[in-house]
């Protein structure tokens, strides 16, 4: 076990007092699988006031009196010192209620939640697994500590934790959790909002997030209702070749693994049941799924208390996903103009992975797709204008030159911006005060052309 020495620093201080100490937790399971671990949590037999003791010379906080936890900064990092315990009845199935301290380290270990996250090592005692947490990692298991409906109705949150480390780790979750986690999969509702979108997030965001959205569709759809209608919806479409909700997987799992973007490629199509409609053609039809999908997808993430940004730039990118840009610089710079930077940096994204899982014969179209972000990145590199904020004038330009403060000034700068983009005028500024003092005489903002 390669452990930075400020991790044990901290476990050979309680060592040197005569107390029992133990690595534990996450760091545990990372080490043991070959992944160097973010942090590092020691478990003792020390009560919260005799580990403090043993620290005189460190900063040390007591961030968990009633869980007996003790935050320790060594060398710069913290680290994070329980004393062993037992806990109460969870009535909230969420928080014990009580909690009481045990010199047993194989009860604290056994109130843990999988087997995988139930080891715990020391230098001096090697590893410690009473529940096969070592095996479960070689045969690439999530399986409970004990009855998993005694784990789960302890803390609802470990639902979604099971289905987090199996999305993360690429592990099968054993037979008898994954049935618990389905029979019990409504208490994910007494968890809070905030909770349930972290770990919707690192769900997602996970290497193995299609396999994990198409074993437990059920349960997503406890916490994303908006989704349901998409499971095993058959989009009657000859460029379709998977359901709504199988399609979305593969969406989501063929994005580059930004929150934002694989949120949004979650809710791309999730308008479409709503919206579907049988054409003279035979073929499904789904006109307004996009605007659909992006109100959905508001309704969802404001439940969920994510960040407004967030929010914003799902919902965004949702109603934009099924734009066409067609690729000529002048339709992609009115495009950048209409999105937001954050939008336009994702979109392309977006629509390859949304492209590559249609039916394999429309497959052809990304190169197009890749062509035209290779335009926008041109354009982005020639530091092309596309934007009011990169216009050689702006409005007190404008009213240097003698123009009256008015509603008028915010329309003629569009117009210089529409004329730039289209190549009509240069971004020059006396060209375009030529332009801007033309447009004033006619009184009347021009028409806007619209993207060839």
């Amino acid at each position: 076990m390669n452990i930075p020495r400020y991790a044990l620093a901290a476990a050979a201080r309680l060592d040197e007092n005569g107390y029992e100490v133990f690595f534990v937790g996450g760091c545990v399971r990372d080490m043991v699988m070959g992944i160097k671990p973010h942090d590092y949590d020691l478990a003792t037999n020390a009560l919260p006031e005799e580990i403090k003791k043993c620290f005189p010379d460190f900063t040390t906080v007591l961030t968990g009196e009633k869980h007996g936890t003790v935050c320790v900064v060594s060398e710069g990092e913290n680290i994070e010192i329980t004393t062993y315990r037992n806990d109460g009845e969870y009535s909230d199935f969420r928080h014990p209620e009580t909690v009481s301290f045990t010199n047993s380290l194989e009860k604290d270990l056994s109130r843990r939640d999988f087997t995988v996250n139930a080891m715990a090592y020391s230098e001096k005692t090697g590893l410690v697994d009473p529940f096969g947490g070592r095996e479960d990692i070689g045969r690439k298991i999530i399986r409970c500590v004990g009855v998993p409906e005694k784990r789960f109705g302890e803390d609802a949150l470990r639902i979604l934790r099971a289905l987090r480390f199996s999305a993360r780790f690429g592990f099968k979750i054993e037979q008898k959790t994954a049935a618990a986690i389905r029979e019990m999969k409504e208490l994910i509702l007494k968890v809070s909002a905030e909770r349930i979108f972290s770990e919707l997030c690192g769900i997602i965001t996970a290497e193995h997030a299609e396999k994990l959205l198409l074993d437990f569709p059920e349960v997503i759809t406890v916490v994303l209702p908006e989704l349901s209608a998409s499971v095993g919806f058959e989009q009657k479409n000859i460029h379709h070749c998977y359901d709504v909700y199988t399609h979305t997987a593969k969406v989501v799992s063929g994005c580059p693994p930004d929150t934002a973007l694989r949120l949004a490629a979650l809710f791309h199509d999730c308008g479409k049941p709503s919206c579907f409609f049988m054409g003279d053609d035979g073929q499904g039809h789904f006109y307004g799924h996009a605007s659909a999908g992006a109100e959905l997808a508001g309704e969802a993430l404001t439940r969920l208390k994510s960040p407004n940004k967030i929010k914003s730039l799902v919902c965004e990118l949702v109603k934009l996903h099924d734009r066409e840009i067609v690729n000529t610089r002048r339709a992609v710079k009115r495009f950048m103009r209409a999105a937001s930077r954050e939008a336009a940096e994702r979109i392309f994204a977006l629509k390859k992975a949304d492209n590559l899982a249609l039916a394999p014969e429309y497959h052809s179209r990304t190169e197009l797709i890749r062509e035209t972000e290779n335009t926008m990145k041109s354009i982005v590199e020639n530091q092309e204008c596309f934007s009011l904020k990169q216009l050689c004038i702006n409005g007190n330009t404008l009213i240097e030159n003698g123009f009256e403060p008015s509603r008028q000034l915010g329309e003629i700068l569009s117009a210089l911006l529409d004329a730039v983009i289209d190549g009509r005028a240069a971004n020059e500024k006396e060209d375009l005060l030529r332009l801007a003092q033309e447009l004033r005489a006619q009184g009347t903002h021009p028409q806007v052309q619209s993207p060839e």
